[in-house]
């Protein structure tokens, strides 16, 4: 049963709508508006069928007349009809109304009646019977199987007796040999106790053998060297001294043996600059460009050396004549190929979009992302009436940039400044947490977020919540001293700021990251910036871990840390974290991970898809860049230059 049937323009207005269930009349209109959300503007139509809350929806687009047709069921029934209704009611409700679309135009939307509910239930109807129509498949009976064509006696099987089958074989082995008029040999066995019984076969006995009696020979006589040398090598004497099994630990010669002495993490360190001492560091080569603004997060940039090549030509149909060239037919037929006076077909995209898919593969989007990338451009483009002048492929490729620049742009706004100073009004400290795999770069790349936080004003306090690699907390302890060298306390009133909050290993992160959030919120620090140990997001105590974290805490912001290396890895990673955070939070709604740092972004030239891959599969804002090996390169996501790579050839 359907709970509602809707048919609207691309603009907004709604021309005819049913209501299966009864209920207020807005009932379908939270489902519908949450479908144009997530879907329709975020060009992501590679899929059909959208689920919001118990319902499911499927729709279908006609991009001729700029419409939308959309029905809605709950997601525990299956009904194999739908599929059938909404073509059915797409083409009576074009073919009704294709007159006064194309006459009146836009007028025709706003000043029409649309009287459809007749021809809509009798569409429902008949979609309904034809989905009872369909009988099961019937089984075969005993007669029709193969197991009834054989007889007991063929069934039957005794011990040391071979099977026909075999028998056939040989058969048929030895009638070939009869045909050939050669003469039979025997051939020796290999189980031989003596090799001097098999003497090698001369060159003229060779010639009346058959070509598989004597690569048979051959064989047995590669074995009998094998198994000659096998035996000498066995007569080789044993060692008398066995190594003793265990492996023993190095011991370095200017080393120590006492772990206590490497261990560097007191906690008295907290909050204490004189266990921190300043070092003499050079601003050049932690800042780079020195005629940079200060606190200025700079777009990313791309420049393409080469101009863009020419469109390709029309794809013409195999089956009409193509012009020859030169002469007035060829310049005609071209015009002919490009004035756009007909709509656009699958079979027109379909090598277009097919080269395009490659393409993006190519550059590093995942092979799943770009099918629906694909998908979804063919159904923006299905049906739609070609400009004049224009081709196939620029029609297709300028409708995929357009959605590639829908998807990299954020849902939402991201302004971490201000979220910052929003959270200083409330007198409490802005956290936010880095998560991802292992080697991705969560450490540098926190350090380079706090050098951008103060440079705008506000202090920093880093909580070392990873306990479990080691030389985590040393790495976090030096990019703590050379950012307090960069940025003394002298230039910003005797305020040290950043810190370094930590507790040696082996200790619980969820502990360490509360007790930093307190520490933080009574000496006055504006932003807390916890880091996590890299994990798989196939190891579920570590996921657990995580998720624990994220509760118990509630950081504002959480960011997950990938490479922009990766390409189908890239799906896995982001699905399997923002599951786990699902199923490991005991709340109600889940804290899942609110944007992504896109890491050695400066090692790809211009393979850029996995930009294109994290932003798809989460819905979620890149809103760093890591671009270099210096606190200055990071970067804001700018989409179309990213998409600029992308599409170049």
């Amino acid at each position: 049963m359907l709970d509602f049937f809707t048919i609207f323009s691309k603009g907004g207005l709604v021309l005819w709508c049913f209501q299966g269930v009864r209920g207020p009349a807005a009932a379908c209109t939270a489902p519908v508006n949450a479908l144009i959300r997530s879907v329709l503007l975020q060009e992501r139509g590679g899929n059909s069928s959208f689920n919001h809350e118990a319902l499911t929806l499927k729709y279908k687009l006609d991009n001729q007349f700029e419409l939308v047709f959309v029905v809605g069921f709950q997601k525990i029934l299956t009904l194999t009809y739908v599929d059938k209704l909404i073509d059915d009611v797409h083409k009576e409700f074009r073919d009704k109304y294709r007159n006064e679309f194309q006459q009146k135009g836009t007028l025709g939307l706003l000043n029409g009646t649309f009287d459809f509910k007749e021809d809509f239930l009798h569409l429902l109807r008949e979609a309904e019977e034809s989905s009872k129509i369909r009988a099961p498949t019937a089984m075969k009976t005993f007669e029709q199987s193969v197991k009834s064509q054989k007889t007991v006696k063929s069934m039957i099987e005794t011990r040391g007796e071979k099977p026909k089958e075999k028998v056939k074989n040989k058969k048929n082995k030895g009638s070939k040999k009869e045909a050939s008029g050669t003469e039979a040999a025997t051939v020796p066995s290999k189980a031989a106790p003596d090799a001097k019984q098999n003497p090698p076969v001369a060159p003229g006995d060779r010639e009346e053998l058959t070509k598989d009696e004597i690569l048979q020979k051959n064989r047995e006589e590669f074995f009998k060297k094998r198994l000659k040398g096998g035996e000498k090598s066995n007569k080789s004497p044993k060692p008398e001294t066995q190594k003793e099994k265990g492996k023993k630990p190095r011991v370095w010669e200017l080393g120590n043996s006492n772990a206590k002495v490497l261990d560097y993490s007191n906690s008295t360190t907290n909050g204490n600059t004189d266990t921190c001492p300043t070092e003499e560091y050079d601003p050049d080569v932690a800042l780079g460009d020195r005629d940079r603004e200060p606190g200025r997060l700079y777009d990313l940039e791309y420049e393409s050396d080469e101009e863009e090549p020419e469109e390709e030509k029309v794809i013409q149909n195999p089956s009409q004549p193509r012009a020859k060239k030169g002469g007035l037919g060829g310049m005609f037929g071209m015009l002919k190929g490009l004035v756009g006076s007909k709509s656009l077909t699958r079979e027109d995209m379909d090598s277009v979009l097919e080269k395009m898919k490659d393409h993006l593969i190519a550059k590093n989007v995942a092979a799943d992302i770009a099918v629906q990338l694909c998908e979804s451009v063919a159904k923006k483009l299905e049906g739609k009436v070609m400009g004049t002048f224009t081709t196939v492929t620029s029609t297709v490729k300028q409708a995929l940039q357009e959605s590639l620049v829908q998807i990299l742009q954020p849902q939402r706004r991201v302004d971490m400044l201000r979220d910052v100073m929003e959270a200083q009004r409330h007198r409490r400290p802005y956290v936010v947490t880095f998560c991802g795999v292992n080697g991705v770069g969560k450490s540098t790349n926190l350090a380079k977020i706090s050098f951008w936080l103060i440079e705008n004003g506000f202090s920093v306090l880093i909580a070392a919540c990873d306990t479990f690699r080691a030389g985590a907390v040393e790495q976090l302890r030096t990019h703590t001293r050379r950012l307090n060298a960069l940025h003394p306390p002298e230039s910003h009133g005797g305020c040290t700021m950043v810190q370094l909050y930590e507790k040696g290993y082996g200790k619980d992160a969820a502990g360490i990251a509360m007790e930093a959030i307190l520490y933080a919120r009574n000496q006055g620090f504006d932003v807390v910036l916890v880091d996590t140990a890299g994990r798989m997001q196939d190891n579920a105590p570590l996921m657990t871990a995580l998720a624990k974290l994220i509760a118990v805490n509630t950081p504002d912001l959480v960011l997950f840390v990938g490479e922009a290396l990766v390409g189908n890895e890239a799906v896995d990673q982001l699905v399997k974290f923002n599951k786990a955070l699902a199923d490991h939070s005991m709340a109600q709604t889940p804290r899942l991970i609110d944007g992504i740092v896109l890491t050695k972004f400066d090692t790809i030239d211009d393979k850029v898809g996995a930009a294109i891959s994290m932003t798809y599969i989460t819905s979620k804002p890149i809103m760093f860049v890591g671009t270099g090996q210096t606190y200055c390169d990071l970067r804001s996501l700018n989409a179309k230059a990213v998409v600029t790579a992308l599409m170049k050839a």
